[in-house]
């Protein structure tokens, strides 16, 4: 069958892989939040967030890391609050420069739509889609995504199929007429073959060996630069 859609993951393929240090992500809202404890309030939601994303391994995204939001009531911290609200604005300006848009990616997307494509996001996340929409407005990203959908939101992630399913009930298509894109073999290739998509495979992100329980997908096609996604998918028509 051709292809209708053709779904992204975010982070790591229309975003470019970065390393960042996870405790300065946290030291970021700590210092700002409770600057005398900074460093054992950044440990604390350290862990917090990594048994989270643990939990979603082990259950192959049977149980999704949740939301951003719980994490800090977990904490006991009022999430209303203005100090807060402070330190949540650090922390998002600390990912800032690690969220920007591949430069192919535009072009990419913009080129799908053009040819009637159906284009959508699927991304294992704890932020909510504000964040993640401020950041596709930032980068001029947004008018061409049909849908998105964010497990922050859901109850269960990506490779469970229940997610693959619900993006593509959103976009209105089949898997056997849509694609997925993505940069990690276990969450994105296996987890989209799975429900009879294609899927194309960004081979880029230095992913640590921990967060991959299962290397032994083959995917459809390799894209050695995002760009390459509208050529593999016309070739599929």
């Amino acid at each position: 069958m051709g292809v209708r859609a053709v779904v992204f993951d975010w982070g790591g393929t229309l975003t470019p892989w970065h390393d960042v240090d996870l405790f300065a992500q946290w030291y970021a809202y700590a210092e700002v939040y409770d600057p005398e404890n900074a460093a054992s309030l950044a440990h604390r939601l350290q862990e917090h967030e990594a048994r989270r994303w643990l939990q979603q391994r082990e259950s192959n995204g049977a149980v999704a890391a949740g939301a951003l939001d719980q994490l800090f009531l977990d904490e006991g911290i009022d999430i209303n609050g203005a100090r807060h609200l402070r330190a949540l604005g650090s922390y998002l300006d600390f990912w800032a420069p690690h969220t920007h848009a591949d430069p192919d990616a535009k072009d990419v997307l913009a080129a799908l739509q053009q040819r009637g494509y159906r284009v959508g996001v699927l991304s294992n996340t704890m932020w909510p889609r504000a964040h993640h929409q401020e950041v596709f407005e930032r980068d001029d990203l947004d008018e061409y995504i049909d849908a998105a959908l964010y497990t922050s939101e859901l109850p269960v992630a990506k490779p469970h199929a229940d997610a693959f399913r619900t993006i593509l009930e959103q976009l209105g298509t089949e898997p056997t007429d849509s694609v997925y894109v993505g940069d990690r073999l276990w969450d994105d290739i296996a987890g989209a073959q799975q429900v009879g998509m294609r899927a194309i495979w960004i081979p880029h992100s230095r992913i640590p060996d921990e967060q991959v329980p299962d290397a032994t997908a083959r995917p459809d096609a390799i894209a050695h630069r995002l760009l390459d996604v509208f050529s593999i998918v016309e070739s599929w028509q």
